[in-house]
Order: structure tokens, then C-alpha cells, then sequence
């Protein structure tokens, strides 16, 4: 599909491959730079057309060693080999075996794609064009292979060998110190899922039963010293594995499942079929070391990574563009998960968060594109929340909009419709049309439009005619490429409320249009009339956050006070204050000084923290955790001011911290606990709002805040504590915040995923001296530049959670985050390009802050040598 290295790959462009490889035997011999790879593939035309055509494999920085076919090698003049590509200009018509023979020196692979070395142990990672840098191969989704891979290497350096498939053989290399061990895996795959480790390993396994019957190994590997700490992950896999099969009846399919923990990882974890690869931060845990935090984003990403064996590896994708088809449904599959094991309002909320703050972003910049994108230069940097998030929002519209029984049915049917092959969003689409009987073809326009809608409701109630109607209507903002938007289909769940906070049940005039909460906006506008309505109704609008939109409703202040205390949906209770808060932040940037907006929240939140606090603490912290400065710019939308949007929030917390301060000490003495700690979703929820209250004492009144953090700090028995402690005295200047993180630093020097925490702690900090502060961090001994998570906690955490300092009115903290994608491009340009993707918010700003972010990306774009991901992004900012 690509034919050349800068061209333009286009989803209408689409041709299935000529040839098709039913297997793949790889012989892999582990031996650091003379490492050899072996790759026998079975090639047959694909139809009696393609038979004799012209085989192109692609390669990417590879060394052929040599070329057989049918068992004889090729003359020189048989074939052309370059680093990128394998020609063979004549193969036989019928099938036939090409044998090839590659030298890697996985040490050398910095760029941590293809087969290298992470902490001396050898691994890979091959989506989504890793496995070209291994071998030759048609290297794109929709050619299925079954693989036999045989591993070799010296057994004190390499004693465990893992591959994809199950374990049928092992044994000694007669004569050496060598040893080997074959996997074979039934399955026809993707290239993109083909994995092997070797090195010095120890893991725990526990034996699981399938619903049916099969007897599976569970096995969890790390370094050695740190199998306690793989517990909960082990845990969160026998829990996903059960819920998958109670709720999608999937069963798993092999002899054993093996996750792996590497400390050198460009993602956070891979499904390789059997061989799961995981950035240890998601696998490693215990008190000592990780928050809660980190504790549900190891149950959700051990689920998620273990829900593609069927969503993205038994059904995979037809081609790169139908990315959405295996990871926007597998988030969404995880989000479900989550939501059954701890708190459903509390995970909702907090993914709503999430999508707003990725998601909405980048559909509001120059790095917008669709749920499926029509065209790419890097499929690289399509591994986006757009991919991800919406897409699973699209597939959550859909649920709603055909109901709980018709989606169950429509899963069914796509998995066993679909199972064994590489798949299109259109496959997916029609079992759901099949089942349900309804006409999806208009709801199909989300996959294809990029933006964000905007639902504009507007109520009027007339209380002498008492009639009552309901205006919507959307729009969507232009995005690159698109300057006309079509309407979509809005499921839009809807309540309404008297001044009493009272449900009222409420009969539309248009029977049609509101079926129970569910209003359907399936065109530009729509009303929706009522007679015989007494009181004032109060509606709440998207409710459950039912679809994926910006929502313009202008309620009172007054009437969100009242939905904040009353309404039963607890997503627009919490949006209720989200709403309020918002509306008194912007009108401080506007230069209105709203105390009685302020005033009403802080008895609204007095009001909700009364007694020993809430029933459910965990949704009470996420109510009292206001709009983030992001959000604040993205509703601002352009000629902003990053440091008015910093004052106007900390305004704001201060105000609350100390009109609730009382309230607040109150709630941090009844949620204290002795108790050992336990990542249980409810202690969970107590910790995070009693941190969360520690969290407004220290900014309203920081003396105070300082004793209670530093008290908190020494004493915490777990890191969640502790980190909340350390994170409330990152806010107050002065000796005891220095100290503190020097004495933390000291305690744990030895754990890298912990310093992580503490690196990007304090690249958060909102002061004009923290630009300097991460530059003398870069210089830290235990900071390397070559190691993506220590990247993405210091500098990462810079450029995408410090908006007043990255957004620097003399432009430095541009200039530094361009200056290290620049010179990391060179080693890693994944994670470079990653970082420059924080400029994509950087049309929204103010003029001058405007000029000195495009000065900054034109500096990288006229580098010269940029890799294909870097470029890409530096263009498509600029575009």
C-alpha cells in the first residue's frame, strides 16, 4: 500500500495483497549484533490473475544475508534487496517457499521497533510496521499467517525463551551453551503480532480454567526480585478473563498466556497473540511503589491488552485505516470492565475527563482527523485519542441508540461472522444493522468526520399557556480537510426536574421524537413540544454523557446549584458544578470578579460535604476537582492568555479552600484510616477525598496545608499518601517543598517507575523558574534520555501539564520542547514526535505566544533528516 517512503497512503487506494503466506517458520539466533533471523515463508498467488506478478517485501534498515528459493539460493540477478525492500521480480505461478536470512544487532535499535534489547533482555514490538525491521514480509494487517518460531540463544544470557503460540519443544544445543525453544501458534495472525523475549526473567503463574473447560497457564515475567509486585496484575487477568466470558462469552484460546514487563516500551503494552508485552508501569505494583492510580490503570490496561486476543487478534484489521475497529472497541470492552469492578458513575466521569481534555483537544487543532482517517503519511502517529476514545464513545452511541439486547446480539454476530479474518468498520457496522433492523448508514458519518459537535439546547417554558418546549441543534467546526460538516446522529438522553428538585415525567406532543430519556437529533435542528406543563421544567441534557459533544445550554446558575443537589443521573450532577465553575472561571479571565457565582459553589459544595460527607467519596473528590486550565482554553477557543486562565483558576481553588476549610478538616479526620492499604475501589475513594481535601486546604491556605502535607507525607503507610502529600507541598514555594523532594528522591533512588512520579511532579510546577528546574533534571543520574518513560514523565509531563510554563510568553518553553523532539528524533522519532504533539493546541493562543510556537515548529520542520514521524507532525501543525 505504500510506494514510497514520503508518499501519501489513501484509504480509496486500498488493493488486497497479490500473494498470501498461509505460514511462517522463523528461526531466531539470539546472539547479540551477529543475531541472525531465519524466515521461511509459503507464498501462494492470491488469484490465478496474480500468479507469476512481481513480489515486493518491505524491509525497514535490514542486512540480507542471504536468499533461497524452493530450498536453492537466488543467483544475484534473481532478486533485489535494499535496507527497505525485498524484490523478486519473477516467482514461480504456483506456491512456493522463500527462504530469507536478516542480521540485526538488537542492541543497536534505539528506535524500539522491530527486535532490541531492553535492560540486556531481548524483546520486540511490531505494530505497527515493527516486524519489517526483522525480516522481510508483506508487513500489513490483512496478510494472516500461522507461526512456528524457533528461538535460539546462550541459556546464561537468555534462559527464558517466549513466543507467541504455545511452547512444543525445548532443549539443548548439543555442544554448547546454547539452548532453543519452539511456539507454535494455530492461529493465523497479522505480522503486526508476532513477538519473541529472551533474557533473565522471573515470573508467577497460576493455572486457569475456561468456561469449557481448557486448562491455561497464566504466567506474569518481570526482573528478577520483582515477582510480588506482579500480584495485581495477575489478579486484574483471572478478573478480565471471567468478565469476558460472562459478558461477550469469549473464551480464551490457547495453552498459555504470558504478559511480560519491559522497562524500555514506546506504548504502554501490546496484544501479541499468547505474549502480551507491557511497559512494567503497568504491570509492576504494591503500597510501597504505586497509587491508586496506578493500581486501576493496571487492572484496565491488563484487561484491555487481554480483550484483543478476540477484538484485534482473532478478528483483526483490513488495513491501518480500520484502527478504530480493534482499539476503539477494546477501550470502550476495558471502560466496561472497569465500570463493573469499581464505581460505574466514578468511571464514567473520569473518562469523560480523559476524552475531553486528549480527545477534544486535538479535534479542535491541527491535528484533528477522523475516527477512521482517510489518508496518512505515518500510521505512527494515528495511535491517537481519536483512534482510541472516540472510538469508543462511537461504539457507547451505539448501544444506546439500539439498546443493551440488540448490541449483545450484534457482538455475537460479529464475532462469529467475523472471526479468522482481517475486518472493515463497515463489517462491524452491519451486523448491528442486521440484528437490529435499523438503518445505520447516517451513523456511519462519525467514523468518517473529524470535529466535535456542538449541541446548542435551549428551553422555553410559558407558564400562562403552560406549555413547555425543547430546542436542539448542532454544529461542527471546520477541521483540516473538511470545511463542510454534515450532521450526525446525536443520541441525546434527556430528564427534567422542577424547582424543587423533583423528577417530572413529562409526554411529548411529538410521540415520535423522545422515546423514555432518549432524544435522537438525527438532522440539524429539532424541537420538542409539551402541554399541560405546570411548573417550570429543568432539563438535564446528555445525560450519562450519551454522545461525544460539546454541550451549549444556558441554565442559571441558579437551576445547576439545584441539578448539582438533585439530579439522579450522577454524570450531569457532577457536570452540574463542572458547568458552574466554568462559567465563574471565564468570567474572571473576561475581568469580572464573580464572588456571587463563588459564593453559590462554595454552599453548593458545603451543602454536598455536610455530616461525615458524601456516600460515595470517590465521586465526591471528582466533584470537587475542578475544570482543568485545559479545559478553560479549549472553551476560550482562541486568544488566549495561559497565565489568566492559571490566575483565574487558582483564584477560584483558593476561594473554595478557604470557605470550605473547615468542612474540608472535618472530612480529612473522618476518612482517616490505620488500616493496612488495600487498592479496593472503595478505600480507594475514601483516600482520593481525603487527599483531594488536603489538596484545597493547601491552596486556600497554605501555612496550614504545608504542616498538614509534610505531617501526611512522613506518615503515610502507601505511595497514594504519600505522592498526595508531596504533590500539595509542590504548591507552596519554600525550604520544606525543597526538602521534602530531595528526602523523597533519596528514598527512592533505586525505583525508577517512582521517580517517574516524582520527575513529572515537579515539571508541573506553575512558576517561572520550573523551565530551569527541568533542565538541572535532565542532568539527574537517573534521567535518560534514552528511556521513553523517564521522556514522557519530565519532558512529556512539561509540555502537556504545565500550560502557563510551556506557553511561556518569551516562547522558552516552546524552544526547549522543540529543541528535544529535534535531537530525540534521531534515536527514538516515535516518542519524538509524541512530544511535539503538544503544539497542537497552539492556534487557540494569543498573537504573540502564537508567532513564538510557529517559530519553534518551523525550527523543527527545518532540520534536516527528520524522520517520517516528526515531519509529519511538524507539517500538520503548520498546515
Amino acid at each position: 500500500m505504500r510506494t514510497d517512503l514520503a508518499s501519501v497512503v489513501r484509504l480509496e487506494d486500498y488493493r488486497p495483497p497479490r500473494y498470501r503466506i498461509p505460514t511462517v517458520e522463523l528461526d531466531v539466533r539470539l546472539d547479540g549484533p551477529e543475531t541472525l533471523v531465519t524466515a521461511t515463508l509459503s507464498l501462494e498467488p492470491a488469484s490465478r490473475d496474480d500468479a507469476g506478478a512481481e513480489l515486493v517485501l518491505d524491509g525497514d534498515e535490514l542486512n540480507l544475508v542471504s536468499a533461497s528459493l524452493n530450498g536453492k539460493p537466488l543467483d544475484g540477478d534473481a532478486y533485489a534487496a535494499t535496507a527497505e525492500r525485498f524484490v523478486l521480480a519473477k516467482p514461480p505461478k504456483k506456491a512456493f517457499t522463500l527462504t530469507l536470512v536478516t542480521k540485526l544487532d538488537p542492541a543497536a535499535n534505539t528506535k524500539l521497533m522491530g527486535l532490541y534489547r531492553s535492560s540486556g533482555n531481548y524483546c520486540t514490538q511490531c505494530e505497527a510496521e515493527g516486524f519489517r525491521r526483522i525480516t522481510y514480509f508483506l508487513d500489513r494487517p490483512d496478510v494472516l499467517s500461522v507461526y512456528t518460531t524457533r528461538i535460539e540463544a546462550d541459556r546464561d544470557e537468555a534462559p527464558v525463551l517466549l513466543g507467541n503460540g504455545n511452547l512444543v519443544e525445548a532443549g539443548e544445543v548439543e555442544g554448547t551453551s546454547r539452548h532453543y525453544a519452539v511456539w507454535h501458534d494455530p492461529h493465523p495472525k497479522p505480522s503486526y503480532l508476532f513477538a519473541l523475549v529472551g533474557g533473565k526473567l522471573a515470573s508467577i503463574h497460576e493455572p486457569f480454567t475456561t468456561a469449557s473447560g481448557r486448562k491455561v497457564d497464566l504466567g506474569i515475567y518481570v526482573e528478577p526480585g520483582k515477582e510480588e509486585r506482579a500480584a495485581y496484575a495477575m489478579d486484574s487477568l483471572r478478573r478480565c478473563m471471567i468478565w469476558d466470558e460472562t459478558v461477550f462469552g469469549r473464551e480464551y484460546d490457547l495453552d498459555v498466556f504470558n504478559v511480560v514487563a519491559v522497562s524500555d516500551f514506546n506504548m504502554g503494552a501490546m496484544e501479541n497473540k499468547g505474549l502480551n508485552i507491557f511497559n512494567d508501569k503497568y504491570v509492576l505494583a504494591d503500597p510501597e511503589t504505586a497509587t491508586d492510580a496506578d493500581y486501576a490503570n493496571i487492572e484496565a490496561i491488563i484487561a484491555h491488552e487481554y480483550f484483543h486476543n478476540w477484538t484485534g487478534n482473532r478478528i483483526t484489521c483490513r488495513d491501518w485505516f480500520q484502527l478504530c475497529l480493534k482499539e476503539g472497541l477494546t477501550v470502550f470492552r476495558d471502560q466496561e470492565f472497569s465500570s463493573d469492578e469499581r464505581s460505574r458513575p466514578v468511571k464514567r466521569i473520569a473518562d469523560v475527563r480523559n476524552l475531553r481534555a486528549a480527545q477534544f483537544a486535538e479535534d479542535s487543532g491541527p491535528l484533528a482527523h477522523p475516527v477512521r482517517p482517510s489518508q496518512y503519511k505515518e500510521i505512527n502517529n494515528f495511535y491517537t485519542p481519536t483512534i482510541y476514545e472516540k472510538g469508543a464513545e462511537v461504539i457507547r452511541m451505539l448501544k444506546v441508540l439500539i439498546g443493551d439486547d440488540a448490541f449483545r446480539r450484534g457482538m455475537d454476530l460479529y464475532f462469529e461472522r467475523c472471526d479468522g479474518t482481517a475486518a472493515t468498520v463497515e463489517d462491524f457496522i452491519g451486523c448491528f444493522a442486521e440484528v437490529s433492523g435499523q438503518n445505520l448508514d447516517r451513523f456511519f458519518t462519525w467514523y468518517e468526520q473529524a470535529g466535535t459537535p456542538t449541541v446548542l439546547a435551549a428551553s422555553h417554558y410559558d407558564a400562562a399557556a403552560r406549555t413547555f418546549r425543547i430546542d436542539v441543534a448542532q454544529k461542527t467546526p471546520p477541521t483540516p480537510g473538511q470545511a463542510k460538516k454534515k450532521p450526525v446522529v446525536v443520541p441525546i438522553r434527556i430528564a427534567f426536574f422542577d424547582e424543587d428538585g423533583r423528577r417530572m415525567e413529562l409526554e411529548p406532543l411529538e410521540k415520535n421524537r423522545l422515546r423514555g430519556e432518549l432524544l435522537v437529533l438525527d438532522k440539524a435542528a429539532m424541537t420538542v413540544s409539551f402541554a399541560d406543563v405546570e411548573r417550570r421544567p429543568i432539563p438535564s441534557v446528555l445525560r450519562g454523557f450519551s454522545a461525544p459533544v460539546r454541550l451549549e445550554h444556558p441554565v442559571s446558575d441558579g437551576d445547576l446549584a439545584l441539578l448539582f443537589a438533585h439530579d439522579d443521573d450522577a454524570f450531569n450532577r457532577w457536570q452540574a458544578a463542572q458547568t458552574l465553575a466554568t462559567r465563574i472561571m471565564l468570567r474572571t479571565v473576561a475581568g469580572e470578579d464573580d464572588e456571587a457565582g463563588a459564593t453559590l459553589l462554595a454552599d453548593a459544595y458545603r451543602t454536598f460535604l455536610s455530616g461525615d460527607g458524601p456516600q460515595d467519596p470517590a465521586f465526591a473528590a471528582q466533584a470537587l476537582a475542578l475544570p482543568s486550565e485545559g479545559d478553560l482554553i479549549r472553551e476560550l477557543g482562541s486568544d488566549v492568555d495561559p497565565d489568566r486562565v492559571h490566575a483565574a483558576r487558582l483564584g477560584l481553588r483558593r476561594r473554595l479552600g478557604r470557605a470550605l476549610s473547615e468542612r474540608l478538616t472535618h472530612l480529612r479526620n473522618v476518612l482517616a484510616s490505620r488500616e493496612a492499604y488495600s487498592p479496593d475501589a472503595a478505600s480507594a475513594g475514601r483516600r482520593a477525598l481525603r487527599n483531594a481535601a488536603l489538596d484545597l486546604i493547601a491552596v486556600g491556605e497554605p501555612s496550614v496545608g504545608e504542616g498538614l502535607a509534610a505531617a501526611q507525607l512522613q506518615s503515610a503507610n502507601n505511595m497514594t499518601d504519600r505522592m498526595a502529600a508531596l504533590a500539595a507541598l509542590a504548591q507552596i514555594p519554600g525550604p520544606c517543598r525543597e526538602a521534602s523532594f530531595d528526602a523523597f528522591a533519596e528514598r527512592y533512588r533505586d525505583e525508577p517507575l517512582v521517580l517517574d512520579k516524582w520527575f513529572g511532579l515537579q515539571a508541573t510546577i506553575a512558576e517561572p523558574e520550573t523551565l530551569d528546574r527541568v533542565r538541572r533534571l535532565m542532568r539527574h543520574p537517573r534521567f535518560s534520555m534514552q528511556n521513553p518513560n523517564r521522556v514522557r514523565a519530565l519532558i512529556g509531563m512539561f509540555a502537556a501539564g504545565n500550560p502557563t510554563q510551556f506557553n511561556r510568553a518569551d516562547g522558552a518553553g516552546y524552544a526547549f520542547v522543540a529543541e528535544q523532539a529535534a535531537t530525540l528524533d534521531g534515536t527514538n522519532p516515535q516518542v519524538a514526535a509524541r512530544l511535539l504533539g503538544a503544539f497542537k493546541m497552539w492556534r487557540t493562543l494569543e498573537p504573540a505566544r502564537r508567532e513564538k510556537a510557529e517559530a519553534a515548529l518551523r525550527s523543527v520542520q527545518a532540520r534536516p533528516g527528520l524522520s517520517r514521524d516528526l515531519s509529519d507532525i511538524a507539517e500538520r501543525c503548520l498546515a
